[in-house]
């Protein structure tokens, strides 16, 4: 009896699924696996939110599995020596499982085939599940991935997608393979009191009621802070219980402008994964260096520790901040800003930065995060490195009533717009009676000292 392993990563659904339609195709049963993998553990990036997002996604896999006749297998330890061992139990001749063009992924990968082939079993590696247009798919003729975005995002559009595929009817497992106890949401200390639930349900359901109610709006809200007008579905898209390639027909069947901006940012997010295959070291490096000597968190340690608590003295920083903290999740707008204030206004170094969003952020994807801090930095893909965005202006933009800002600083909650935006120009007594700091940086210092030092680099 034919039969082959389907091993889950970032691809945690039923519907629109590659690698386990063609396990089901040629073999009469699978074993869905997924393995805690001890290497991601290793590199800190099993934190609290990211592991109960993900217990909601397993919990919700395997009752889809359940559903259809089947279950999930959930291993621990190295995934490689896991995933042999379970094609061994299983009496297994196949692995499938999507690509993924981080160098980790690849390098487990290459160790997984090696493995496999050792012991006579064939790995089959998917495009196309976890992004919408693979890395490398596309290129420029001169180069390995694309420097900025506007030409990819043309070649990107002109890319003829694959159908998405249904969710299977009849899941097959065959006996004798043994699983460990599924996580709970419970398990991890330390959550985001406001983390949104995982798992391809409630994704659906997210996708469902964008389509009907947000998306058409999106080109002219998607900056709104307070109206909270975007679609929510990051989480989901990093944890794949949402198909990219899904995504961008039904946003294109949707149609309009607002279907438009949408799809635009799925291909954000796959351009992040094309620069980051074909350049691994922008991790961690300058994607584009300028040379810069940034302050480090031990010698701007106070003004990191403030910009991460949420009492910079500017009222938008600090309500991103706060919200990162209190749902694991920040909107793209807040992200801009509170990256741009920490690296511009404050000249401390992105790194710095990006590492506490992937200590928070449910979403936290090395790709889009890295490299969405560089872009803020001037580091990374940005045609204009040196631009600042300044927390004022951009409040009385974007939160033109504080709504925003009074959801997440009640200290401020009985003080009006425009007025909540700068509160240290309030008179005397009633600046006195509010239980907030005043600014930790006048903002010409702040941009003073960043342009002195992109003069000087």
């Amino acid at each position: 009896m034919n039969v082959s392993v389907v091993l889950f990563t970032a691809d945690l659904r039923l519907h629109d699924h590659p690698p386990l339609r063609a396990a089901l195709d040629g073999a009469r049963q699978v074993v869905p696996l997924f393995v805690r993998d001890r290497a991601v553990d290793g590199a800190g990036f099993a934190v609290p939110n990211r592991l109960a997002f993900l217990a909601d996604c397993l919990r919700d896999l395997d009752a889809g599995l359940r559903e259809r006749g089947g279950r999930l297998v959930v291993r621990s330890g190295d995934l490689v020596e896991q995933v042999c061992r379970v094609a061994g139990e299983a009496d297994a001749d196949e692995v499938h499982l999507a690509a993924d063009g981080s160098a980790h992924a690849r390098r487990r990968e290459e160790r997984l085939r090696r493995a496999l082939e050792s012991e006579g079993l064939r790995l089959h590696v998917h495009d196309a599940v976890t992004t919408a247009v693979g890395p490398g798919v596309v290129t420029p003729a001169s180069s390995d991935h694309f420097a900025v975005f506007t030409p990819y995002f043309r070649h990107w559009s002109q890319w003829r997608l694959r159908e998405p595929l249904g969710a299977p009817r009849t899941v097959r497992v065959p006996d004798g393979v043994g699983s460990e106890e599924l996580p709970t949401r419970k398990g991890p200390a330390g959550l985001s009191p406001g983390l949104a639930p995982g798992g391809e349900e409630e994704g659906r359901e997210r996708v469902a009621a964008w389509l009907r109610s947000g998306i058409a709006a999106y080109e002219d809200r998607h900056d709104d802070l307070a109206g909270d007008a975007t679609s929510r579905l990051s989480p989901h898209l990093h944890f794949g219980t949402l198909s990219p390639v899904e995504l961008v027909h039904r946003a294109r069947r949707a149609g309009g402008p607002g279907a438009e901006a949408f799809v635009r940012q799925l291909a954000w997010r796959d351009f992040h994964r094309q620069v980051l295959a074909a350049r691994p070291a922008a991790a961690s490096a300058d994607y584009r260096t300028k040379h810069d000597r940034w302050r480090s968190e031990r010698t701007a340690g106070e003004d990191v520790e403030a910009w991460r608590a949420g009492r910079t003295g500017y009222p938008v920083v600090d309500a991103a901040m706060r919200q990162l903290r209190h749902e694991g999740w920040m909107h793209n707008r807040g992200r801009l800003l509170t990256a741009s204030f920490l690296t511009k206004t404050l000249y401390v170094d992105w790194r710095v930065g990006a590492r506490h969003f992937l200590d928070l952020l449910v979403d936290g994807d090395v790709a889009n995060n890295q490299l969405n801090w560089q872009w803020m930095a001037g580091t990374g893909t940005d045609s204009r490195p040196n631009r600042v965005l300044n927390p004022v202006t951009q409040a009385k933009r974007y939160d033109p009533d504080g709504t925003y800002v009074r959801r997440w600083l009640p200290e401020l909650e009985g003080v009006a717009a425009p007025a909540v935006h700068e509160p240290w120009k309030l008179p005397g007594p009633d600046r006195a009676a509010l239980d907030y700091p005043d600014p930790i940086v006048e903002l010409s210092e702040g941009l003073a000292r960043f342009r002195r030092a992109r003069e000087h680099s």
